[in-house]
């Protein structure tokens, strides 16, 4: 059984990169829900935080990022 989208996007997280929507849609991930894996990941106990951006054309988006354990933010 292959790797499911969650599993993609905990692994994206865990090298210390952020994810936002746009990425996430994109291929190889094709994840149109990015919110929806970060909340079951966020239930599994992983500690994901949302930074709030703004494009220079003034539309807001969310980028996730992992915070280390031991951390708060």
């Amino acid at each position: 059984m292959g790797k499911t989208q969650t599993d993609i996007i905990l692994e994206h997280l865990q090298k210390g990169q952020a994810i936002t929507p746009i990425e996430a849609a994109a291929w190889p991930l094709c994840c149109m829900r990015l919110a929806a894996r970060i909340k079951n990941l966020r239930d599994q106990g992983h500690n994901i935080v949302t930074d709030n951006k703004t494009t220079p054309q003034g539309k807001r988006y969310a980028s996730y990022r992992l915070v280390p354990e031991g951390r708060l933010f």
